[in-house]
């Protein structure tokens, strides 16, 4: 699960790193009664541009790979794209609950324990082979609906601050008609942002931005 620290205002653990958007600009209303500001200097998240990069490649070389391996591999790749394929023809709220479903399956391991690290930010083949824990459930589903077509201002990766256990958290928030849906590893069902009152976002982040997270009024 993602950890959160305090610097000037919060830092997401979850990438080690925080950053302030380049200029001031006024907050816009955002999910879980917060406004954001959005930055496009993707520099300092080195974690997720890490697994971006990982991703990339793994898809590349993917089929090359023998069954047995550990690495993303022929089998389970062709298994996810197949997975995919079946959803080509579904509506999006079928597409996205398909998708939540299928990736809270994995069991829930930690980073020290699959890893041998503090913190790390898995991709989907990695996460595939060996699990992993929050912010990899929300790489791999935000992967998975990118792959059936969903738009990068549709989607982002959220750390948030979890107020109930006073522990950080990470989940993909998916905008469908307009009106965030949270896909979560800790809810089975996919429910609209509104709905959940325990989460204070921190920053959010899709390829194309990040977003700086305040309390609404702050």
């Amino acid at each position: 699960m993602v950890r959160l620290a305090l610097v000037v205002a919060f830092v997401g653990v979850c990438t080690a790193l925080y950053t302030v958007p380049s200029r001031a600009a006024a907050g816009k209303a955002s999910f879980f009664d917060t406004t954001e500001q959005m930055s496009t200097k993707m520099g300092a998240f080195k974690k997720w541009n890490e697994a971006i990069a990982r991703y990339s490649k793994e898809k590349a070389s993917a089929k090359k790979g023998k069954c047995g391996d550990k690495e993303l591999n022929k089998c389970n790749f062709d298994k996810w794209i197949k997975f995919l394929k079946g959803l080509k023809e579904k509506d999006a709220v079928s597409q996205i609950r398909a998708i939540n479903d299928y990736m809270n399956r994995a069991p829930y391991i930690t980073d020290p324990v699959n890893w041998g690290k503090k913190d790390f930010w898995a991709t989907p083949g990695e996460f595939m082979s060996k699990f992993g824990d929050c912010e990899d459930y929300a790489i791999a589903k935000y992967i998975s609906l990118r792959l059936l077509g969903y738009k990068e201002d549709e989607l982002r990766v959220v750390a948030v601050k979890d107020l109930n256990l006073k522990i950080g958290h990470a989940i993909l928030v998916v905008y469908y008609k307009g009106k965030p849906y949270v896909l979560d590893n800790q809810i089975k069902q996919v429910v609209p942002a509104t709905k959940i009152k325990h989460y204070l976002p921190v920053f959010s982040i899709n390829q194309s931005a990040w977003w700086k997270h305040l309390p609404a009024g702050s």
